[in-house]
């Protein structure tokens, strides 16, 4: 979790949500003349936008029925100063002194932003941001926020991201004012743009009516590394502050826009590469720059990932193809808010607050009149997630903004991006609290409790088997199932087992390439918290081509004694395929200790042994001390307690490299069950069941096994500690994971609802 006091807010800018009113009284902004030209995409403006400056009470009363409690917005320099200097509208000063008075009202700390991109056209065709005056253009700018806001608001933030207004609007001419100007002139846009910052930072605090605190917000894509190697993260901190694009796009990094505000001075790798462009850079203009600030803020929604090569040199790493992108088309990286955040903060070491992450996704109004956006609460998770792993490992990280409340005008790209929690109807104005609203409202109000970092993925998992070859296997688990065995005498698929003897592995996932055992080790959770010391349960799939030897298993008190700790052995069987005669030894005919003594000894098996016809689809429970073996030709699923303790009784008298197999006469002796259970009590005949049913076959002290038979879509409610589902026939589908026969996969505790549905058979079970 985070900090006690950490901020949870949304993030907008005034352009954007605000709209306009023939009575404001606004002067214009080079974004409206942009929009007039007919830049933005399908011709529209942001002449209404989301109606912000009539609908903010509403808006408002919204965030606080949401939960949020800090609010980044921006005052628009042209609406508060039509003309970008002089005259002062007090228009404008009356509607955001009742904006950031409503807030309050609601619970909402203002964080108010002075630039975020509105810039006035008035001063545009004065040269803009390549005047030098504009430095004390911003200043006297500055000045008019502090005397008019600073008595009721209390954090300011001078530009946002200059990365993107000086390189888009300056340098290749995407956003307002849509120019392309030299390299030089860029630069010196640049060094203006941060001297006016500089300005800003002087006056909000000369003329603010209290204690005031003060940032500013950059942005770029972050640098995160491959692999957690020192050289890797050294190759990812060294490229994130370095000046490796191309000119065209020289305004992309941090260093350049981020050393001088921070540290004083600009960075020495960037000052020898821009050499031939930079404007005359003096001390007066660097101690202007780097005006003591409160806090940083940085804008991040993405990142690359970057390698040590062999020869030591960074090396960026290509995505791999179908990485997931957002509707944006942006990569989803949440590897950035770690990695950068951490980074950040070493270089800097300023309290940080991320003042703007999220994405856009295809919303749409559902036929239940709601906004269903479960990639962006994925999305938002994961990045969260990161980013509190960020603050877990040192980092000073003070509130989060979330990029947007409202749906809004997303600059050149118009009403095509959705990055709001909240839906707009732009024809209507109606606005419908999307799913992501109300999960980041959970995640508010418990500080980040209900991220996943800290509940921990609980995904279904699939399991890769364990192999066992016996003198007594077969072939048919790689003939009749899809596994790849090590031989044609394979006599166990160890499907779901923990054991140390054979320790499944999960296939994909987060929890790719883990032992079962670990998992169990790192999340009980995961399996319910049953405060077993070890994974309960073994289920196995065995191929017996010839016999196998009888045997009997003890119980859990004599194997902790007489086997260093074990877990006995009770197990059932369900007959997944027999010969039409086909039969088990289950139990035998002595009738006292003394007589069974006798029989083993003096070797009378076939007056010891009871055998007894089985056919496909019977079930037997096998207590310990029952005395029992597979015969040939059968095929059995078997659920049994995490132990491999048996004693072999008696083998046919078969070799192996020509001697004969250990038996264990006292050990079996010493727990068979005298007299043996009547048969009808061992075996249950399962016959035709209900389908689309979970059929209980047996409940017992270790363990409940079920009979699944899908034929229609079925919904399964996980209420167990966990459930293992085992496919012995037909294929399916798992909330969307295709089923085979031959899978085994086990649904985690808290799962909820599992849905099924195809045609298959399952056998299921759980820890009782």
């Amino acid at each position: 979790m985070f900090r006690d006091d950490f901020v949870w807010g949304v993030a907008s800018s005034a352009y954007q949500v605000e709209g306009r009113d023939a009575q404001d009284g606004a002067g214009k902004t080079v974004w409206d003349t942009f929009a007039e030209e007919g830049h933005i995409l399908d011709g529209q403006d942001a002449s209404v936008a989301c109606e912000h400056m009539h609908r903010y009470k509403e808006d408002y009363k919204l965030m606080r029925l949401l939960g949020v409690k800090a609010y980044r917005f921006s005052v628009s320099w042209s609406r508060l100063m039509p003309e970008g200097t002089g005259r002062v509208n007090e228009k404008a000063v009356a509607l955001y002194r009742d904006m950031i008075q409503s807030m309050k009202e609601n619970g909402i700390t203002p964080y108010l932003t002075m630039y975020h991109w509105e810039f006035p056209q008035a001063l545009q065709d004065k040269g803009g941001w390549l005047n030098e005056e504009s430095v004390q253009w911003f200043g006297e700018y500055a000045k008019v926020v502090a005397e008019n806001f600073s008595d009721i608001c209390e954090y300011f933030i001078t530009l946002n991201e200059p990365q993107c207004f000086v390189g888009l609007g300056h340098l290749n001419g995407e956003h307002a004012p849509g120019m392309k100007l030299s390299y030089g002139e860029t630069f010196q846009i640049a060094h203006n743009a941060l001297r006016a910052h500089g300005q800003a930072v002087i006056n909000l605090r000369k003329y603010a009516k209290q204690q005031i605190k003060v940032g500013y917000a950059p942005t770029c894509g972050m640098a995160y590394p491959a692999s957690d190697s020192p050289e890797d993260v050294e190759a990812a901190r060294k490229v994130l502050f370095s000046f490796r694009n191309p000119m065209e796009n020289w305004t992309w990094n941090v260093a350049w826009f981020s050393d001088p505000v921070f540290l004083g001075h600009y960075p020495e790798e960037g000052l020898e590469r821009f050499k031939e462009y930079l404007p005359k850079i003096t001390q007066e203009d660097m101690e202007l720059i780097a005006q003591p600030l409160d806090f940083m803020g940085q804008n991040i929604y993405n990142g690359y990932m970057i390698r040590a090569g062999k020869d030591g040199q960074p090396e960026f790493v290509d995505r791999s193809a179908g990485a997931p992108k957002t509707a944006a088309g942006w990569p989803v990286t949440p590897e950035c808010l770690y990695w950068g955040v951490r980074f950040l903060y070493e270089r800097y070491k300023l309290p940080l607050y991320i003042t703007e992450n999220g994405m856009s996704c295809h919303d749409i109004v559902s036929g239940d009149g709601q906004v269903h956006d479960p990639n962006r609460i994925t999305f938002l998770d994961r990045y969260l997630s990161a980013l509190q792993r960020a603050a877990d490992d040192g980092a000073d990280i003070r509130g989060y903004f979330l990029w947007t409340f409202l749906d809004n005008f997303e600059w050149s790209k118009g009403y095509t991006e959705r990055f709001g929690i909240v839906y707009v109807d732009f024809a209507s104005q109606k606005r419908i609290a999307k799913d992501s609203a109300y999960w980041y409202q959970k995640i508010m109000e418990g500080n980040g409790k209900m991220l996943s970092i800290n509940q921990s993925e609980r995904p279904i998992l699939f399991l890769n088997p364990v192999f066992k070859q016996m003198i007594w296997g077969g072939e048919r688990l790689g003939k009749d199932w899809p596994y790849e065995i090590p031989g044609n005498d394979t006599g166990e698929c160890w499907a779901v087992s923990a054991h140390p003897n054979g320790d499944c592995t999960v296939k994909d996932g987060v929890y790719a390439g883990m032992t079962l055992s670990q998992l169990w080790e790192k999340e009980p959770g995961f399996f319910g918290d049953t405060g077993l010391d070890r994974f309960p349960l073994l289920i196995k799939i065995i191929d017996a081509k010839t016999d196998l030897s009888i045997q009997v298993h003890p119980d859990d008190a004599y194997a902790k004694v007489n086997e260093n700790g074990s877990l006995g052995k009770t197990e059932c069987w369900y007959v997944l395929d027999c010969d039409e005669d086909s039969s088990l030894v289950i139990g035998h005919n002595a009738t006292s200790k003394e007589e069974l003594a006798d029989m083993v000894h003096s070797g009378r098996w076939d007056e010891l042994i009871r055998e007894i016809p089985v056919k496909k689809g019977d079930f037997i429970q096998i207590d310990p001390g029952t005395v029992h073996a597979i015969k040939g030709g059968l095929m059995i699923l078997e659920t049994q307690q995490n132990s491999d303790i048996t004693y072999r009784v008696y083998d046919y008298g078969r070799l192996t490299d020509g001697k004969p197999r250990q038996l264990h006469i006292k050990q079996s002796i010493d727990v068979i069950t005298v007299p043996a259970k009547p048969v009808e009590e061992s075996i249950i005949q399962v016959g035709e069941l209900p389908a689309d049913k979970m059929n209980l076959l047996i409940s017992c002290s270790y363990y409940k096994v079920w009979k699944l038979d899908v034929t229609a879509p079925v919904t399964v409610n996980q209420e167990y500690p966990f459930l293992i589902m085992s496919v012995i026939d037909g294929e399916g589908l798992a909330d969307g994971h295709m089923l085979q026969k031959g899978d085994h996969f086990i649904v985690p505790n808290g799962y909820g609802e599992l849905h099924l549905q195809g045609n298959m058979q399952i056998i299921a079970s759980t820890v009782s």
